[in-house]
């Protein structure tokens, strides 16, 4: 199996800066897609941003231009840089990787972490 853990969430002042961070670990044999997503109260989850393996990115609307995923592959992490902070962007943000593992190796799974609170404050 694959886990997954976020850390860099926090309280920021609206216009601040935060930078999230997620490590994969276990029997990982490849990581294809990594994105983060978040889920706001009384909301669907949403993507805010994606990132292949050879670097494609994509990234929500709302969030172009201020927000930048980038991903460390010797590393098996994913980070999101977030800038400009809204307090529409307060929610909790998770990870989510597609992965293939050594027990499994033809096949893709996805796996979520657990969440970490972003809090953008007005």
């Amino acid at each position: 199996q694959v886990q997954l853990v976020e850390s860099g969430g926090g309280l920021v002042q609206a216009g601040g800066s935060l930078r999230l961070s997620c490590a994969a670990s276990g029997s990982i044999f490849s990581i294809n897609e990594l994105a983060w997503y978040r889920q706001a109260p009384g909301k669907q989850r949403e993507l805010v941003a994606a990132i292949t393996s050879g670097g494609g990115t994509l990234y929500a609307d709302s969030v172009k231009g201020r927000f930048t995923i980038s991903r460390d592959n010797a590393k098996n992490t994913v980070y999101v840089s977030m800038n400009s902070l809204k307090p529409e962007d307060t929610a909790v943000y998770y990870c989510n990787a597609r992965a293939t593992t050594t027990q499994a190796m033809g096949v893709i799974t996805g796996y979520w972490g657990q969440g970490t609170q972003v809090t953008v404050s007005s």
